[in-house]
């Protein structure tokens, strides 16, 4: 996949309007366009640093870049991402044309047909790997992957990563592979070295995002390199088309999200400060409706101008006017659901492409696959994606049946998770030394560092300090003596 041609060959030609096209349905993502992009003629997008802190993603199609854009899903790459560009998701359960009705196909013809088009999406996203690992987190989507992947590539090794014991998904992980013939290995956080591994490849990072996946990920895609890897599976993306039923937990946090300023000593107050719960709610009720289902908590409008010192979060929730559109045509709140995925799956995505290339990796992600997609989107029964009483995936849940009785993380969704508390213990003073040498873009980080310290304890709080370790240093890397330009809200 190409980026849009830049006007002739200098630097300064180069870092005036690039366009890289993201979309994971579209092939191998190419940033060579970025290559040119030195530190000094780089012009960093502050709203796009402040987005980061809001939401932990860069709002697509903008990036951390004020002349580079990126088409990633619901956009078009043929249109110029720089001139009113326009965002349309067509895959919607309500935009689908009628799909057939439960019991009106028969379901081991479904199934085979799943496990087939998993089983060439595979094929072709795997093709020229040598030694592929998967990363296995012990839920559906990575164990219906691990099944297509015993019969198309039975040669990948499964990797599982322990990020803390909330979820220990390990052991699940371990058994699916066993019985599949598939070779499983497990790698414990320790959030120092994943945090040395981030930095470690920060200067051949293109891009940035600052998922809570993302140091995980570092971590991960470093061990496969060393390992001898030169692959990664990644069983991303089939919540896109697959659906994400709205539970009472979110009905209740979006009805919480009222965008109301807070007092922020009331986080810090003895009562709050120790609660996560408390701290979560309070948050919630400061967030806009439409970005409180993005996931975690991260910095209220009223800290990010706080840590840039003016107002900035205004320029940040503006960038949510482009999906308006689509937000406002949504059939239903699993339908609204469904596009601030689609809209957030940017960054989920992005840590992949960012890390593999910084890492020289190929990376796969089989369910992003147009072939599949389309299948499920015209051919599968409606209550086969969302089952009564809001139970998702069901097609995937008989496809894994066939193979495992029930599995624990088949109930409990699994993620790679990260040991934030202890990254806020083990590295504060370095992510305060870098607070301090990029005090001219963020000259309040050093200030809420200094005032949330002894509250770091709190994943409430950790949560918003790994949001720092992510971007600071990301920053420094790029802009020996940065200069924020207040008229276009970048660094020049």
């Amino acid at each position: 996949m190409n980026g849009a041609p830049a006007a002739a060959g200098t630097v300064s030609e180069m870092s005036e309007r690039i366009q890289i096209n993201t979309s994971p349905y579209q092939g191998d993502v190419d940033f060579s366009p970025l290559d040119g992009l030195e530190p000094s003629h780089a012009a960093l997008d502050l709203v796009s640093m402040a987005d980061l802190l809001r939401n932990t993603f860069v709002y697509p199609p903008h990036s951390i870049y004020r002349n580079v854009k990126v088409a990633g899903t619901g956009f078009d790459p043929a249109q110029d991402m720089h001139d009113g560009p326009r965002f349309h998701y067509p895959f919607q359960s309500a935009l689908a044309p009628e799909r057939p009705p439960l019991g009106t196909v028969d379901d081991d013809s479904l199934l085979q047909n799943f496990h087939q088009l998993l089983c060439d999406s595979v094929a072709r996203t795997t093709d020229g790997m040598r030694s592929p690992w998967l990363f296995q987190s012990g839920g559906k989507d990575s164990t219906s992957m691990a099944i297509a992947l015993a019969e198309a590539r039975p040669d990948t090794t499964c990797l599982t990563y322990l990020g803390g014991m909330e979820e220990n998904e390990v052991s699940s992980a371990r058994f699916v592979a066993r019985q599949l013939g598939l070779r499983h290995e497990a790698l414990v956080c320790e959030p120092g070295r994943a945090y040395d591994r981030y930095l470690a490849m920060l200067p051949r990072m293109p891009l940035l995002t600052a998922d809570f996946a993302a140091l995980s990920y570092a971590d991960l895609a470093t061990e496969v390199s060393l390992r001898h890897g030169d692959g990664i599976i990644d069983a991303i993306g089939a919540d896109e088309y697959f659906g994400t039923p709205v539970h009472n937990k979110e009905r209740i946090l979006a009805w919480l999200a009222r965008g109301i300023r807070l007092p922020q000593a009331l986080f810090t107050s003895r009562l709050v400060s120790r609660s996560f719960r408390l701290c979560f709610i309070l948050a919630t009720l400061q967030m806009n409706r439409f970005e409180r289902y993005f996931p975690g908590s991260r910095f209220s409008d009223a800290e990010v101008d706080a840590l840039f010192g003016r107002d900035i979060s205004t320029s940040s929730r503006q960038r949510l006017e482009i999906f308006r559109s689509d937000i406002e045509k949504a059939a239903s709140k699993e339908a609204i659901r469904r596009l601030s995925l689609i809209i957030v799956g940017s960054a989920h995505v992005a840590k992949g492409l960012y890390t593999t290339s910084a890492m020289s990796l190929r990376l796969a992600q089989p369910y992003l696959d147009e072939s599949l997609r389309d299948w499920v989107f015209h051919r599968v029964p409606g209550d086969l994606l969302i089952g009564p009483g809001g139970v998702n995936k069901l097609l995937m849940r008989r496809y894994i049946a066939q193979r495992f009785e029930e599995l624990p993380y088949v109930k409990t969704k699994g993620c790679f998770r990260f040991d934030l508390r202890g990254l806020a213990r083990q590295r504060y003073d370095q992510v305060y030394a870098f607070a301090e040498q990029t005090r001219s873009v963020l000259p309040g980080a050093r200030q809420w560092l200094q005032t949330h310290r002894r509250y770091l304890d709190n994943k409430f709080f950790a949560s918003k300090f790994y949001l720092l370790a992510i971007t600071l240093p990301w920053l420094l890397s790029r802009k020996h003596t940065p200069k924020p330009n207040p008229h276009n809200e970048c660094l020049s």
